[in-house]
């Protein structure tokens, strides 16, 4: 069993001399679209107008479109594997490491394939959820959290396996990591009230958080014969 406040502790004491690197590899997370909970695809809106704005608007649709799409196509191809990578740099901070060089570590292990696969395949899963209804959506998100930070530690994992083993790590636990997410909530308005640019500066506290908060579920996971060492990469760490 964890506590919300045992992991957080946890994540303040981490970030104390680490705080501007990790506020660096979070923003990056952010700006790539990997936040928690986030969608994966943008939406744009058109206004109407009439008379002489017609071309106006239409361009300014066209334009929009193509920003909105040129952000899908970052995010898939190139923010899954920095999400991935900044998992990997929170999970490492947590045992006093701090290394931004692990942003780019999936191409170092040669596993970008697999990875942009696997993120891509999750992400399509929760979209098509999310399609069905709104809470379902909600749920799978939660349920397939954990991915990205299975793949920090074994970037080689099948896509069938990674989702498997999220969901049987969250397993009665998506209650609890949603509360632990409205914990935040009062640290965002607070950020969102400081000219909007405050929720960049708790974002490093709450990555950090839940890389504890994976650190505790492979622990249990491990504990329960989910998964092994061996599976993870851990074996001699």
């Amino acid at each position: 069993m964890w506590k919300r406040s045992q992991l957080k502790s946890n994540a303040k004491s981490i970030l104390k001399g680490n705080y501007w690197p990790a506020f660096l590899v979070s923003l990056i997370i952010l700006i790539t679209g990997g936040s928690h909970n986030r969608s994966e695809l943008g939406s744009g809106a058109g206004g109407s107008g009439g008379g002489s704005f017609v071309n106006i608007d239409a361009e300014l649709f066209f334009l929009a479109g193509g920003v909105i799409l040129l952000l899908i196509v970052l995010r898939i191809f190139i923010g899954y594997i920095l999400e991935v990578g900044g998992r990997k740099y929170f999970i490492e901070l947590s045992q006093g490491n701090s290394n931004l060089g692990l942003l780019g570590f999936v191409f170092q292990e040669k596993s970008y394939f697999n990875v942009f696969m696997t993120m891509l395949i999750r992400s399509i899963y929760v979209f098509l959820w999310t399609l069905l209804l709104i809470i379902p959506g909600i749920i799978k998100a939660y349920s397939y959290r954990m991915v990205p930070y299975i793949l920090a530690d074994n970037p080689d994992l099948g896509h069938k396996r990674a989702l498997q083993l999220s969901q049987q790590m969250t397993e009665g636990e998506k209650w609890n990591i949603f509360i632990l997410d409205l914990s935040f909530l009062g640290w965002y308005i607070l950020g969102a009230m400081v000219l909007g640019i405050g929720v960049f500066f708790v974002q490093p506290y709450y990555d950090s958080t839940n890389a504890e908060l994976y650190l505790k579920l492979r622990e249990n996971a491990i504990k329960n014969n989910l998964t092994t060492p061996g599976e993870l990469k851990l074996t001699g760490n």
